[in-house]
């Protein structure tokens, strides 16, 4: 694979992020309503927001290109030379899909069996019906196969598979077979062909003819792709031309002729008409591609990402970029995904891209892509979503210090940039914080678009390191790393260490162990020297961020609360949820079912540790807890099971239920607290149950009788992954505290 590839997989990926938010404020919206409130131009996004909420748009590309590693296809370790395993099959991303999605909220539109596609396929899949039967016209009808979804989610088999586009068509058309059929199928071979195609080719009738050579002949797709460039061949060009022609579109293609919610066929024949009228400029054919109106956010995404792909990083002004700010937030299962950055992500394709070929990864990339939490700063103009802030000695906030965060080549600490930030009239005392955000709340946002919800990235426990420099022309200063506890709002610092100008301070942190902070924000304080009265500019860079190690800390809910978003959904602090009712109440989180239910929380990349559950089960057959959870029906666990029972499990692939791994007598009670404790060590997983107040206790093991971990853990056992609660069967339990540690060996 060329090295060149991997910044346009960033700036295709990014390009998706912006049209994506671009047109989601008026997602629905017709031609006419735009016009008339925002006139014949749209420049720039038309809302504001303080942080853009999750989209199904991405969601969708985001996660089901996971089952890539998650299915075997290939392994994207960064020095791999195996190169893709076997084809990717419509099953693996059914299993991504059931594993990853929410049951009924939050990921995409839910919009009930029979009327929403993605819907009617998931409730397919847990139903039993497998792919690609679960999205095949047989069962579910054309106008239902036949909407927008398989042509949305496909962008990420097109940048995964960059120069190749028969390989990005053939996996684009397999994974969108789990929900889709006909010209859905259609949709997701052209997007993921054009786009891989635009990694060679710039001219953008070229790149939509290659897209086409992977469509069905005598397609309504084909015919109406085909209609809209005939139109734009025969008609006049220039100004307002394209609307001429999407009247041509309106009238032939529009979704009056079109059954269903969201048809494709509109949607792509609008795509097609900004990508000619736009004639090869970035910001031209996004606002040509939003002022059509109907699915907005979907079309421009896709457009954004076939030219961002094509034209590179040079096309995408700052104007999209510094609203984006590299942030990625997602509405999975799993919260410590949902907290992302765009380089880190583009960085997990580009590793996977590699993989597929069978190529190792070149330096300096190889550990840039390895490393999912890196933050490196080699893509031109990233920031990894870096915030900065001013405060007085006091800790109140600063006003009118016209911060400013920029991505430069003037100096680096490893490869070639780093990020530069400014502050002006700082004065002795103030402090400057440049930070991420390791988790948020819902009043940072200004919306709850597809409901999400969070785990921290960080934990007591970890360590985080960085590298500050100070450039010949800045002002001497003192740095520390820092973490924020959003309990108390209290700030943990590492130690103090004074600058000089030219040369790079690398510093490292250990968050204090044991403790039960929930933290919010991560990264460097810059403490102002100087003499009294002063007022200068502050300047420096920053490289090589990153957080690394083993988890050890207190889960207390006590401490936890209810989070009620803009839109009215509500969380419970640092969980996700998979089904079931969960609540607060007396200091301690319930979780109950009708049939089954399940929350996470944690590291997804946590590996040896051991997690010791305070609970109850209040009532019925089935409570347990999660360990090394990697979604829905990827997770191991224990559970206190009717008949005195505790077990070892681990989920099925099909979403329904759990296997038995191993089991043990212990006579436990309704109403009684069981202290659980579940451990994964290599290949080997344990639990261990006591009931309050000197009462019974059992000990279990997998593989039963193993003495010591052997050999690294198989995918029978999963390497890594967070933790859950468990119910199952009409059962109710109470979760009054986790206590997570590293795995203590002798």
């Amino acid at each position: 694979m060329k090295q060149s590839y991997i910044e346009k997989i960033y700036s295709g990926w990014l390009a998706k992020i912006i049209g994506i938010r671009y047109g989601a404020p008026i997602e629905g919206w017709t031609m006419d309503k735009i016009r008339n409130l925002f006139g014949d131009r749209l420049p720039d996004y038309p809302a504001d927001y303080k942080n853009f909420a999750a989209d199904d748009d991405s969601n969708g590309p985001w996660f089901f290109l996971r089952a890539l590693e998650d299915g075997g296809v290939c392994v994207p370790d960064g020095q791999s030379r195996a190169g893709q395993l076997r084809e990717l099959k419509p099953e693996d991303v059914a299993r991504a899909l059931i594993n990853y999605a929410p049951f009924e909220h939050g990921f995409f539109w839910w919009g009930g069996y029979g009327v929403s596609t993605e819907h009617t396929a998931y409730l397919n899949l847990r139903n039993g019906i497998p792919a690609p039967e679960s999205g095949s016209i047989l069962q579910n009808g054309a106008t239902m196969a036949e909407q927008i979804g398989g042509q949305i989610f496909s962008d990420t088999w097109g940048l995964v598979n960059p120069g190749k586009p028969e390989r990005a068509a053939a996996m684009a058309r397999a994974a969108a077979s789990v929900t889709h059929d006909g010209d859905g199928l259609n949709g997701a071979a052209f997007v993921a062909a054009c786009i891989s195609a635009a990694f060679e080719e710039q001219d953008i009738r070229k790149i939509i003819e290659t897209g086409l050579s992977f469509v069905e002949s005598g397609s309504r797709y084909e015919e109406a792709v085909r209609a809209v460039m005939t139109f734009y061949d025969e008609h006049e060009k220039g100004g307002e031309s394209w609307r001429a022609c999407f009247e041509f579109v309106r009238t032939h293609y529009g979704y009056d002729q079109y059954p269903g919610v969201c048809h494709i066929i509109p949607n792509i024949s609008v795509m097609i008409l900004a990508m000619l009228y736009g004639e090869g400029d970035f910001d031209r054919t996004l606002e040509i591609c939003n002022l059509c109106g109907w699915d907005t956010d979907c079309n421009v995404g896709n457009v954004a990402c076939i030219l961002g792909v094509a034209l590179g990083l040079s096309a995408i002004d700052g104007k999209w970029r510094k609203p984006v700010g590299d942030l990625l937030i997602s509405s999975s299962v799993l919260g410590y995904y949902n907290i992302q950055d765009i380089p880190q992500s583009a960085s997990y394709i580009a590793r996977l891209a590699y993989a597929l070929d069978g190529e190792e990864v070149p330096e300096p990339w190889q550990e840039i892509l390895v490393d999912e939490t890196f933050c490196h700063f080699e893509y031109p103009g990233s920031t990894h979503a870096m915030r900065l802030r001013a405060e007085s000695g006091e800790g109140l906030l600063l006003d009118g210090k016209n911060l400013r965060l920029e991505n430069t080549g003037e100096a680096a600490c490893s490869g070639s940039r780093s990020l530069k930030f400014t502050a002006s009239a700082m004065e002795p005392g103030e402090r400057l914080y440049l930070y991420r955000n390791t988790y948020y709340r819902p009043e940072e946002f200004t919306d709850s678009r597809y409901d999400p919800a969070f785990s921290p990235t960080l934990y007591p426990g970890q360590t985080m390191e960085g590298a500050v420099y100070l450039p010949e022309y800045g002002r001497p200063a003192q740095v520390s790393l820092y973490v924020k506890d959003l309990h108390s709002g209290a700030v943990f610092c590492g130690e103090r260490t004074a600058l000089q100008t030219g040369e790079w301070k690398k510093l490292t942190f250990t968050v204090p162990a044991g403790t039960d902070l929930l933290i919010g924000e991560a990264g460097f304080c810059f403490y102002m020297e100087g003499r009294a009265l002063e007022r200068y500019e502050f300047a420096g860079m920053a490289d090589d961020i990153r957080f690394f190690g083993e988890a050890d800390y207190l889960l207390d809910m006590r401490k936890e609360q209810d989070e009620v978003w803009p839109g009215g959904h509500r969380e419970i602090s640092q969980f996700t949820r998979l089904k079931g009712n969960a609540w607060l109440e007396d200091g301690a989180l319930h979780l109950s079912c009708g049939d089954f239910g399940e929350m996470y929380t944690g590291g997804c990349s946590w590996k040896d540790y051991e997690a010791e559950f305070l609970l109850t089960p209040v009532k019925g057959p089935f409570c347990g807890a999660g360990i090394r959870v990697q979604g829905a029906v990827r997770s191991l666990g224990a559970a206190l099971l009717s008949g005195d029972r505790l077990a070892l499990i681990k989920s099925r692939p099909d979403g329904n239920g759990y296997e038995l791994l191993s089991e043990t007598a212990f006579p436990w009670k309704e109403g009684e607290r069981i202290r659980l404790t579940v451990k994964a060590d290599g290949n080997r997983l344990q639990a261990l149950a006591e009931a309050d107040a000197g009462g019974a206790c059992a000990e279990v093991s997998f593989p039963a009788g193993l003495g010591e971990s052997g050999p690294e853990p198989g995918p029978a056992l999963f390497g890594n992954g967070c933790i859950g609660i468990l119910v199952r069967d009409g059962s109710h339990v109470k979760l009054e505290q986790v206590r997570i540690r590293p795995v203590r060996r002798q």
